[in-house]
């Protein structure tokens, strides 16, 4: 076989073989709820979070079921998969399966539903997760000096925020609410048609937005119209650029969801550089108050 040739065929067959992951997810989602009349969580989250080791670099790391922590002691609910890299930031409290990871590694997060899907639910996990805030008390060397305090084109981010379903049904509340920055849904509706629908929130146009909204989180409007060097070139990006077309000109999701969610990930280029100081503030603070009967 010619190289001409091989190039035609190498590409598409690598959306084909995307494709075929996609199916393959989600048959074992659907099979596992036929066997127990429900997906168990576990289960459920071990077969989502292959998706995002196919597609995720090795510098992060995958954990089920942790606690995400900030230096003004706000703790968030349980998180059925959290995305980060533990190569630079320190876990504050790792015992057995307890897990407290602090907001600042956090690249993204992914909450695992089945078919039952409760609004009320979603908000109460929601808001505990935007209360959390990164700190600017950093000390890091970079490349020619000693930073002290955040980086200019990163002063304040926050996780993704992914739902993984396998109801079609996801209320207009929750998508247009804007809870989630990615919905990936399990649609399974017959024996030649398993894939994965991906719906991305339209709150943010281009990747300006974006870069902004991951960057600069509910910084103060003085800090967020800074000019940063390359950022007028983003204006013109959007995620739609990303989109893949397979077989029957169908979306090839999970090679989409792949380019977009890193092409986001470089965005915050996570992680944020770690304030150490905060946190020991922290807990010199609370022992102090417990040693005073506070």
């Amino acid at each position: 076989m010619n190289d001409e040739k091989r190039k035609e065929k190498i590409i598409p067959d690598i959306i084909t073989n995307y494709q075929q992951l996609e199916s393959s997810i989600v048959e074992q989602l659907y099979m596992k709820h036929a066997l127990h009349g429900t997906t168990i969580g576990t289960e459920r989250e071990e077969v989502w979070s292959q998706v995002f080791e196919a597609i995720l670099p090795k510098k992060f790391v995958i954990e089920r079921s942790v606690f995400i922590i900030d230096s003004q002691e706000n703790v968030s609910h349980e998180v059925d998969l959290a995305i980060f890299d533990e190569t630079y930031t320190p876990y504050i409290f790792r015992y057995g399966r307890i897990k407290f990871i602090p907001i600042e590694a956090v690249a993204a997060i992914v909450e695992c539903k089945s078919q039952n899907i409760k609004t009320e639910t979603i908000k109460d996990w929601y808001d505990s997760i935007v209360k959390l805030r990164t700190a600017t008390g950093s000390i890091a060397r970079l490349a020619n000096y000693i930073a002290i305090g955040p980086a200019p084109a990163q002063q304040s981010t926050r996780p993704l925020r992914i739902l993984c379903s396998m109801s079609e049904n996801v209320g207009m509340e929750v998508i247009e609410s804007n809870m989630f920055d990615f919905i990936l849904t399990a649609v399974k509706r017959d024996r030649t048609d398993s894939h994965l629908k991906i719906t991305v929130t339209e709150a943010f146009r281009t990747l300006k937005d974006w870069y902004r909204e991951l960057n600069f989180y509910q910084c103060s409007q003085e800090i967020n119209t800074t000019n940063i060097n390359g950022e007028k070139e983003l204006e013109t990006i959007s995620l739609k650029d990303y989109e893949i077309l397979g077989e029957k000109n169908r979306q090839a999701s999970l090679l989409t969801f792949n380019f977009q969610l890193n092409q986001l990930l470089m965005l915050i280029n996570n992680p944020i550089l770690f304030p150490h100081r905060e946190y020991v503030r922290m807990f010199n603070q609370k022992g102090e108050n417990r040693k005073n009967g506070g």
